[in-house]
């Protein structure tokens, strides 16, 4: 890590939780082409540097339930989607204490994904064995709607089905609750967060940027995302700033407002 990222990470966790989005963890070591994507090397590098720094990293189950329990420096890390190259990123969470929350879209359980192409991982997602095995050791399902669509553009019957079988479609797998949900593409409106919460859930997560619990609101959690070229320095001014734009030139207008300001 550069020494000046190193340096601004000492006093990242001052704002409270953070929490990161994933996607994609590649089995080699090349850097993928799809920018939610990282490579099993980032990946390993990126969990060492929470561990080394002190991160404790609860469920967003956890997080929730226990708001005012994580004084220190928290991360909760999460997936969404439910791609199959998942599942051996479990081990590596496992291996280092670390436990992370995973949002499927439960209509594509074990089979491949059916919207639209963005580059994207081929192949299947998660199967019913393996997201009740990942349940088994600890990590948080939690569901992605049942067809990884648009929320704000669905009809309240289209809405309340997305919400509602893709939350029971997991229960079924799983044979236990599910309280965690995250909008597909970051996309909401207070409709959506009404219905959300009316569907019987805890909690959950945009993909705006800030401190998680910023906003005081669970249906409002907010994320970092995570991309293929972040590395652990990127990833550790990330953590300082809460924010996605941490380039030098990013860090550089930042810097120039504090100083005008």
């Amino acid at each position: 890590m550069d020494l000046l990222s190193r340096k601004l990470h000492e006093h990242a966790g001052r704002h409270g939780p953070v929490m990161l989005m994933y996607h994609a963890v590649r089995q080699d070591n090349s850097t993928p082409a799809w920018p939610w994507a990282v490579s099993m090397r980032q990946f390993r590098s990126q969990l060492d540097f929470l561990v080394d720094e002190g991160y404790a990293a609860p469920t967003m189950a956890q997080l929730v339930a226990t708001p005012d329990a994580w004084t220190g420096r928290t991360v909760v890390i999460t997936f969404d989607d439910g791609y199959v190259d998942n599942f051996a990123a479990c081990d590596e969470l496992e291996k280092r204490g670390l436990r992370a929350s995973w949002f499927i879209v439960a209509g594509a359980i074990g089979r491949e994904p059916h919207w639209p192409e963005d580059g994207r991982p081929a192949g299947r997602l998660l199967d019913a064995a393996e997201l009740r095995a990942m349940h088994g050791r600890g990590f948080d399902i939690g569901s992605h709607t049942l067809n990884h669509l648009r929320l704000p553009a669905l009809d309240e019957a289209t809405l309340k089905v997305e919400l509602g079988v893709s939350r029971q479609v997991l229960e079924d797998t799983l044979g236990a609750p599910v309280g965690s949900f995250a909008y597909p593409y970051g996309v909401w409106d207070e409709r959506c967060a009404k219905a959300v919460a009316a569907a019987g859930y805890a909690a959950a997560c945009t993909t705006r940027t800030g401190w998680a619990l910023r906003d005081n609101d669970p249906y409002r959690l907010r994320r970092l995302s995570v991309f293929n070229d972040d590395t652990v320095s990127s990833l550790a001014r990330k953590l300082y700033l809460g924010d996605n734009a941490v380039a030098w030139g990013d860090l550089a207008r930042y810097a120039l407002r504090r100083f005008v300001g």
